[in-house]
């Protein structure tokens, strides 16, 4: 019926995108929300009925474990999910937590960036900021009055709008290769190129550290990396270099001829 629905609306209007948001049972197996008789295949007909299919989960503060900051990989796991289940055919987007919520804690900036990476890296291509709050008291506005979380969603929403032209470009496949020093830990990556620039998007996927390899193909012996927005750069010899990534580090490693 939702389809059949979604078909007669965009005869209607066809000019203005039909969006659907979906909840954490995109990513949450064990989220009761699905109600009773509720498949996870019953997602394939779901996303038939949008053209621009969302979801949303905070690991942090929404999924009922006390240690909800060990699962942010729940976010790229869902993204993962709806790009599988649209055959990349569709705009997919998610939501991001940055407030308590109905919580008694948040999740800290560096897990906000890291949930915003691992999104953009796994195929989401807008994202939604969840910015109310109910407890300890309504707040529709609680990001917007948070001293610590605002300054760091405007400094990722600003990277982001800057390296949008980069991020819209097309994703280069089996350009690099990424071993992580830990099995536990794997490394997220995407890489682009932009204007003969190479751009790496990485991000560590576990609350726990880890050393990783890179080899890049097709480099002259010798190149530096750039570190964006950390000041440092790195050697590149041979087409490989080493990093270190603590829990949920970011890097973007940009690469200039």
């Amino acid at each position: 019926m939702y389809v059949d629905d979604y078909q007669k609306l965009r005869i209607a209007d066809p000019d203005r995108p039909i969006l659907l948001n979906l909840g954490q049972g995109v990513a949450n197996d064990q989220w009761h929300g699905r109600g009773r008789g509720a498949h996870i295949d019953d997602y394939l007909t779901y996303v038939k009925g949008c053209d621009i299919v969302s979801f949303d989960v905070y690991p942090v503060v929404g999924i009922n474990k006390p240690d909800g900051e060990n699962y942010l990989w729940y976010v790229p796991k869902g993204v993962s999910r709806l790009v599988q289940w649209t055959n990349g055919e569709k705009i997919i987007w998610n939501c991001i937590e940055c407030t308590r919520i109905s919580s008694d804690k948040r999740a800290t900036p560096h897990q906000v960036k890291a949930e915003v990476w691992m999104s953009l890296i796994h195929g989401s291509m807008g994202l939604i900021w969840f910015v109310h709050q109910w407890n300890p008291v309504f707040n529709e506005h609680a990001l917007l009055d948070d001293p610590e979380m605002l300054p760091a969603v405007t400094t990722i929403n600003k990277q982001i709008h800057k390296l949008a032209p980069v991020l819209n470009s097309p994703t280069l496949r089996d350009f690099v290769t990424v071993k992580s020093s830990s099995d536990e830990v794997p490394i997220a990556s995407m890489v682009k190129r932009y204007k003969e620039v190479i751009y790496i998007f990485t991000v560590g996927m576990r609350n726990a550290p880890a050393k990783c390899l890179f080899e890049v193909q097709g480099l002259p012996a010798m190149v530096k990396a750039e570190v964006l927005g950390e000041e440092r750069e790195i050697n590149i010899v041979n087409g490989k270099f080493e990093d270190e990534f603590n829990a949920y580090d970011v890097h973007i490693y940009v690469i200039k001829p």
